[in-house]
């Protein structure tokens, strides 16, 4: 059906709005889910382009509404859920026109009673509508781990003594790292998706830059914040690069840097450059500064990867993560050679066996190092692992190479 699309998108981009409106009236979480869930149910079965329901959202919230009272006086409800029937009629009026709700989501999800670790995954899928599968991917964890954090996150809420409610000024600092978290994860999967046919999806992007900007707007004085959104606009400022005409991966050092969106720049850098003067640098703010060393620099040859890897050790210092290390070993292998970058890799061996990314790392150092046996085994060791097409394709695409091609500069995009 030729409009399915146009109405899959639009349900996709009003479906937090619709939970987050659900969320802050009934105090429930889960609740509220269920609702919105069957609301997009019914908007796909009757929604028809052009003849779409003239305030789309409003429908949903309505339809969402009566199905959270009807659970809540069905008869196997609670006592509790008859007096919240009673009391909630009076507040399920339409949507503020204007009003975006998204952000007030995220605080909220980011609940109190939750672990970062439980609050983040459970986020990532109300707000930004990911899988659990790319949620686990972006953990480097088992589906079946993450769907289990996911269900006991959303129990946890509901038994919880705090309401489900708008947080209070202390519990916005407490949230806040987490809810930072979120936001770079969702602009991580539509970066570079988890799987697919495209190598990203570029409506989670803005949408997770649109949200970092309302944040920033509400704290401009918070550092980290303004990290973000600086290496968000930093990195989504070379998306028109990064694909090629029949959607194919580029690599950075074959990107035409004159398709680069540089206004994104200038405003990634100059936030960055206004952070890391507050001398309260976090992690944001490291990859933020890293992101500006490579759109600064003219062509790929003349990047300061000195300056890279050196921001890169003190990101492992202030937020250690094996794929930070991978990228150090990239960096690395830049300014002192293959030998030297794989040394790096070696680090993470045994904790990322399981990510392509690390793999196809290995397999170009390894190429480069003039290693082509090892070189090869690590191309199939990657393309047994990754599982977005594009990447797909630009990996088999080297591994065809290796034997005719000499060694180029290490893949980034």
């Amino acid at each position: 059906m030729s409009d399915t699309p146009t109405i899959e998108g639009l349900l996709r981009e009003l479906a937090p709005q619709a939970l987050a409106i659900l969320a802050r009236r009934s105090g429930s979480f889960a609740d509220a889910e269920d609702a919105v869930q069957e609301a997009l149910i019914k908007a796909y079965q009757t929604w028809r382009d052009p003849d779409l329901p003239e305030r789309p959202l409003a429908w949903l919230v309505r339809v969402a509404s009566r199905q959270l009272i009807g659970d809540y006086r069905s008869a196997s409800a609670r006592r509790r859920r008859e007096y919240l029937a009673a009391s909630w009629q009076q507040v399920t009026g339409e949507p503020v026109p204007g009003r975006d709700d998204s952000l007030t989501l995220l605080f909220m999800c980011c609940h109190d009673a939750l672990t970062p670790a439980a609050a983040i995954p459970l986020t990532l899928r109300a707000l930004g509508g990911l899988t659990t599968r790319e949620i686990a991917a972006a953990f480097v964890v088992k589906e079946a781990t993450m769907a289990q954090r996911i269900s006991r996150a959303k129990a946890t809420i509901r038994a919880a003594p705090e309401p489900f409610a708008l947080p209070t000024a202390d519990a916005y600092d407490r949230r806040l790292c987490s809810v930072l978290h979120v936001l770079y994860l969702m602009f991580n999967e539509g970066h570079v998706a988890t799987r697919g046919a495209e190598l990203g999806r570029p409506d989670l992007a803005v949408e997770a830059i649109r949200l970092t900007r309302m944040a920033h707007a509400h704290r401009p004085d918070e550092p980290e914040i303004a990290g973000l959104l600086g290496l968000l606009l930093l990195t989504e400022a070379r998306r028109p690069a990064r694909t090629g005409p029949h959607g194919e991966l580029i690599p950075l050092n074959e990107q035409d840097r004159s398709r680069w969106d540089y206004a994104l720049i200038r405003e990634g850098v100059a936030l960055v450059t206004a952070a890391l003067r507050r001398h309260r640098t976090g992690p944001y703010q490291l990859q933020a500064a890293i992101a500006a060393v490579h759109d600064q620099a003219s062509d790929y040859a003349d990047t300061n990867w000195a300056e890279i890897a050196s921001l890169y050790r003190a990101l492992e210092r202030v937020a250690p993560n094996p794929l930070v290390t991978v990228n150090r070993a990239v960096a690395t292998a830049m300014v002192d050679g293959p030998d030297a970058g794989l040394e790096v890799l070696a680090m993470v061996d045994d904790r990322l066996e399981g990510h392509h990314r690390y793999h196809a790392v290995r397999a170009h150092l390894l190429e480069r190092a003039e290693r082509p046996t090892e070189a090869l085994a690590a191309y199939d060791d990657a393309l047994r692992l990754v599982t977005n097409t594009r990447e797909r394709d630009h990996l088999q695409l080297r591994r065809a190479r290796l034997r005719s091609t000499p060694a180029g500069p290490s893949p980034q995009t």
